[in-house]
Order: structure tokens, then C-alpha cells, then sequence
């Protein structure tokens, strides 16, 4: 049997599929529609930003069982001849409405909606959530480290390490949508025009007899783009062995770029190549650094204005190491006509379509959110926007350059104060009347009033 990848209809949960011969049984196929949102914002962070996007249209455009899935089926045991046979048949035919991929979003707030034949809807949930949330919570990550570089350089280097293949490369895509300057990971530069940056292994110093030797090979092999990895022995004495490289062969038109450090007191050993580099005349050549960053690192070396042109980030960004996960979910909001509402304790939802409304002050900045039903209307610009109508999309696809030009535009958009890494800000979100006044009516028709979603979280 081949391996099953992203593409196969069957890598989701089999409660789609159980749920699925139900509805099947029952003819539970009127239109429904899901939305996407985050119940609560992690700790420390006070945005988020939609990613993902791209990938959940693909998947939709292209969701089928392919004929092995189907013999599988069959063969199982769980689930009977008829709802198989009708699952062949089955495409996506369904409406999408989202935020552009790179808005800055926060708890509560949808940033996609499926609106489809129950099943299909239904049948998505897996696959979405496992698309949304990753790369929303690489991008939000890749956010904060993006702020905190303050324009310096940055890349993506994570993909050794990240969780799997997929992760990898969909981090890479994410951090440069959120404003990493480029990747190490080839396959994203050829996706997606990600510019590629890369150095040199310790491993590669080490298989030469002579560190001297090492780097002249690398130039001369790669005259147009090189960066010398300085620390696999004495950072300071191989930073005097690139200055006499350098020079014996600058007759020849090659230049050294850059230096690597990856160890050690990133800081120090920065000032110190520094005055090494501009003693002799390199003051064009630059410093980059890398070694277990995320933005916290890279606030503080750039706090301490150490003389560091650019940072290589990645296990802490490309896995969201401090907070790895998103608290989020796909919700059923309206089946058959009729507005739905989830009341569990501590996860209740606000019911009905939903459409978020955003204002700015005076200087261009977000001042606040207003969430409400999709016929209401509100002061500010809509986020959500129809993507795919039918099955089908709207229009192609952005450039990934485009949506990185979205989310700059959000982040100078963004007030002072939720820039902060550490301090913890409350946005305004109000909940409208309108949706409020749902909310109550889906109450009294399902049952007891019960506590509004996030209790505090939301005005």
C-alpha cells in the first residue's frame, strides 16, 4: 500500500466517517455552516495571525477517496456498503469566506467559514483545524521574533528539526508570510520564491585538515553567496583567518559576505569579530548569528546593540516552543436554516454566521473590533471575505509576497501596546447586540440561557 500523505481524504479522525454514514442514513445533508476561531489567546501573546489559508483551498479543491481509500473502506468492517459506495461520488461544493492570510486576529473572532451540505462540511474539520492551527501558530510566532529583530535580518532554519516533513516546509512558508526574510529549506524557495539563504556546516570545517582551507573552498565554490561558520574552534581566531582570506582574494573579485557565529556569548563574540572585521577594513561584511533564538533572544542582543546584522531562527519558532499548540476549534454555527450554539461549560460559542468589523484611530492604528451576525452591520472594515463559491475559488491564489505585504501592513497597523512580548493587552472586541440578541433567541429555543463564550474575554 502506498503511504498516505496530506492528499488522502482518509488522514482525518474516524468520527468524520461514523458521523458521516449517520448523516448518510438519515439524510442529514441540508447546508451548514463552521467557523475557525481561537477560544483564547496564549499566554503572552496579544495577537494572532491567520495562516493557512492557501492550503485548506487546495485540500477542499482536491478532496476526493481515491479508489484504494474506498477498497479499504469496504474491507474494514465498519461501515456498510452503500455509504462507501456513495463516498466515491463525494467532492466539496461548498462556500469558504476568511481573513486574508497575515490579518492579526484575535480570541473569538472567525477567520474562516464553511458553508456546505452537512457532511462535506463535516467531513473537513480534521484537515482544517490541522492546517489553521499550525501555520497560524508558526506566523503569530514568527510575528513576535519579526518585531523584535527590529529589520534585521532573518531566516528560517527549522526544518531539521520541526515535526515532520510537512511542518518544515509550512513553517518556513509561515515565518515568511509573518516577516522572515528567507529560508534554509530548499523545497519552500521553490514552492513558493522564498529567497533561499544558507552557510556552512561544523562538520565541513572539520573534514579539512585546515580551517583556512575550509573556507577558501567554500568561497571559491560559492564566489556569489558565501557565509563563513567561525565557531567550530576559536570564534575571534578564525574570524583573523577570514581577514587574510579575504584579502588574498579580493584580486581575484571574490568577496566573503558574512560570518556565522553559533555558540557561545553571541553578544560578545559579535563586538569582538566586529573590532576584528573593521581593523581591517571589512566593514561591509556582516555578522549573523544563530543558536537556539526566538524573540526573546533576539530583543536582548538587539537591546544591547550588539553589532549583529541578522539572526537564524528556528527549533523555538518553527515549533512555537514556549506555546505549542492553539486553543482553537471548528464549530458548527447554523444547520438547516437555524443558528446553533455549543453550551458546554467553559467552551459555550456565539452562535449564527459571523462577520468581525475593525476600526482605526486617527493614526492608522487598530482601535477595535466589533463581532456581530453576518446581516448585521458595523462601523470599521470587514474581515471576512468570500474565497471559494461552489467548490471553486474566486480567484488564484495570492503570492505568498503579497499576503507578506498584508501582514507588514497589519503589523505597523498595530498598537504599541500589543507589540509588547511580555505584558499581557486586552484588545477590544464587543460582541454586537444583534449577535447577542441570537444568541438569547437560540437559548430559548434549545434550552436554559447559559454563560457567554470566555467568560471576561469579550465585552
Amino acid at each position: 500500500m502506498a503511504s498516505h500523505g496530506p492528499e488522502h481524504a482518509l488522514l482525518t479522525d474516524l468520527y468524520q466517517l461514523t458521523m458521516l454514514q449517520c448523516y448518510h442514513e438519515r439524510g442529514m445533508t441540508h447546508s451548514a455552516s463552521f467557523e475557525f476561531f481561537v477560544r483564547k489567546l496564549p499566554p503572552q501573546r496579544n495577537f494572532l495571525v491567520a495562516a493557512g489559508l492557501e492550503q485548506v483551498l487546495d485540500y477542499l479543491e482536491d478532496l476526493h477517496f481515491s479508489s484504494e481509500e474506498l477498497e479499504w473502506l469496504r474491507a474494514c468492517g465498519r461501515f456498510r456498503p452503500d455509504f462507501v459506495d456513495w463516498l466515491a461520488s463525494l467532492r466539496f461544493t461548498g462556500d469558504v469566506d476568511a481573513m486574508c492570510e497575515g490579518t492579526v486576529f484575535f480570541a473569538d473572532e472567525p477567520i474562516l467559514r464553511i458553508t456546505a451540505p452537512l457532511p462535506q462540511a463535516q467531513l473537513v474539520e480534521t484537515r482544517i483545524i490541522n492546517l489553521l492551527q499550525f501555520q497560524t501558530m508558526v506566523a503569530s510566532k514568527a510575528a513576535r521574533c519579526s518585531l523584535a529583530a527590529q529589520g534585521r535580518l532573518l531566516v528560517d532554519f527549522g526544518l531539521r528539526r520541526a515535526h515532520g516533513a510537512e511542518a518544515g516546509l509550512l513553517s518556513a512558508r509561515a515565518s515568511h508570510l509573518a516577516g522572515f526574510d528567507g529560508t534554509a529549506t530548499v523545497l519552500a524557495g521553490m514552492k513558493w520564491d522564498i529567497p533561499l539563504y544558507g552557510t556552512m556546516a561544523h562538520s565541513f570545517i572539520q573534514a579539512h585538515d585546515d580551517e583556512t582551507d575550509a573556507f577558501e573552498d567554500f568561497a571559491r565554490s560559492q564566489p556569489a553567496a558565501n557565509t563563513m561558520l567561525i565557531d567550530t574552534y576559536d570564534t575571534e581566531a578564525a574570524a583573523h583567518k577570514v581577514v587574510q582570506l579575504a584579502r588574498a582574494l579580493a584580486p581575484e573579485g571574490i568577496t566573503i559576505q558574512a560570518v556565522r557565529i553559533d555558540s557561545g556569548d553571541l553578544a560578545e563574540h559579535a563586538r569582538r569579530v566586529r573590532a576584528i572585521l573593521d581593523d581591517a577594513g571589512l566593514a561591509s561584511l556582516r555578522i549573523f548569528v544563530s543558536g537556539n533564538l526566538d524573540e526573546h533572544a533576539v530583543r536582548e542582543l538587539v537591546s544591547t546593540r550588539a553589532p549583529i546584522d541578522g539572526f537564524g531562527v528556528g527549533t523555538r519558532m518553527n515549533t512555537s516552543a514556549d506555546y505549542p499548540y492553539l486553543d482553537c476549534a471548528y464549530k458548527l454555527q447554523e444547520y438547516a436554516g437555524h443558528a446553533r450554539r455549543k453550551r458546554s461549560e467553559g467552551k459555550a460559542t456565539w452562535p449564527g454566521r459571523k462577520q468581525v468589523y475593525r476600526s482605526l484611530d486617527a493614526d492608522g492604528r487598530f482601535a477595535g473590533d466589533v463581532l456581530t451576525v453576518v446581516s448585521d452591520t458595523a462601523i470599521g472594515e470587514p474581515l471576512l471575505a468570500p474565497v471559494m463559491t461552489g467548490g471553486m475559488r474566486l480567484a488564484a491564489h495570492l503570492p505568498l509576497a503579497a499576503l507578506r505585504e498584508h501582514a507588514r501592513a497589519q503589523f505597523t497597523s498595530l498598537p504599541d501596546d500589543l507589540r509588547a512580548l511580555d505584558t499581557p493587552t486586552a484588545y477590544p472586541v464587543v460582541v454586537a447586540d444583534a449577535l447577542r440578541a441570537l444568541a438569547d433567541s437560540v437559548d430559548r429555543e434549545f434550552g436554559a440561557p447559559f454563560p457567554p463564550p470566555n467568560s471576561g474575554e469579550l465585552q
